[in-house]
């Protein structure tokens, strides 16, 4: 393996592990706030990214600006789905159920779109889609940067909402102990609908970055439940720091497999991560001291 090339697997590894860290955020908060298990995420970040392209073709705007619209439009349908929804089911069998629900929702999704945009794959052609930058030597797309750069902004932000406002602190104390954040007077439901609403607003994020260097079709949303699950596991569920190093080490773990193995075979990569967690450490490798922190 030459030097260049492992150079340009490491950096095209980092970009990908922002990503996914971006992608796993939501998830990782419906599980933290709700203890819900929601399969509907990946759905909803296809339906972000169908969005992007749709906005794109109409108006030959850049996708990133769909966000204007997209972004409190998840939102709000977050906020709805938990308080309409979710907050129904019966908090002894709230996890198995959420399962089911979630499903439910993640096929109803796949039918809307196919039936709206056919099974076709669809692409955003962009000017900078094609064009590369030279880093020491080795070729990074335009578009993986722009998705990173997007990834680590809307995270940082995550991380500021979270750390430095009462909403933050309200929802951080949800996490850590419903119970006692009800007796100093928070208001978990509402907190839990807003939580929601943020998990999905990620999605939203999240689905527009994957829309810039993606094919996309109804059913591609079954590609990402495995690996973005293997991901908060792995991270530790609840842990929003854990699963960001968990999907920044297997994100370069993804891109470095792929030079022997190929794209198709490094994805077990995932399924392997997931199952060596569940076996050895099922409470996460990164999501302990750091959660507490967080």
């Amino acid at each position: 393996m030459s030097g260049s090339l492992l150079l340009q697997s490491l950096l095209l590894g980092v970009l990908l592990g922002g990503l996914y860290a971006l992608l796993a955020a939501g998830l990782t908060l419906y599980f933290g706030v709700m203890r819900v298990v929601m399969l509907a995420h990946s759905a909803f970040l296809i339906l972000a990214a169908y969005l992007a392209w749709f906005f794109t073709v109409q108006t030959g705007l850049d996708p990133l600006l769909s966000l204007v619209f997209t972004v409190p439009l998840f939102f709000g349908i977050g906020v709805g789905m938990q308080r309409l929804l979710i907050s129904r089911l019966r908090p002894a069998t709230l996890t198995m159920m959420s399962v089911l629900l979630t499903f439910s929702i993640a096929l109803l999704i796949e039918g809307m779109l196919g039936f709206a945009f056919t099974g076709t794959h669809r692409r955003i052609s962009l000017p900078y889609s094609g064009a590369d930058i030279a880093v020491f030597g080795a070729s990074i797309p335009v578009v993986k940067l722009i998705a990173f750069g997007l990834a680590a902004l809307s995270l940082a932000g995550l991380y500021v909402l979270l750390k430095a406002t009462r909403f933050g602190q309200a929802l951080r104390a949800t996490i850590q102990h419903g119970e006692a954040a009800q007796l100093v007077g928070i208001n978990t439901d509402r907190i839990a609908g807003y939580g929601f609403g943020l998990g999905l607003a990620t999605a939203a994020i999240g689905g527009t970055a994957l829309a810039l260097d993606s094919t996309i079709y109804p059913s591609l949303h079954w590609h990402w439940i495995g690996p973005l699950m293997a991901i908060i596991v792995v991270g530790g569920l609840g842990s929003i720091p854990g699963a960001a190093i968990a999907a920044m080490v297997l994100g370069l773990g993804q891109s470095l497999l792929q030079i022997p193995l190929g794209t198709t075979w490094a994805q077990t990569l995932f399924y392997v991560a997931l199952f060596a967690t569940l076996m050895l450490h099922p409470q996460g490798f990164f999501g302990g001291r750091l959660a507490q922190r967080f």
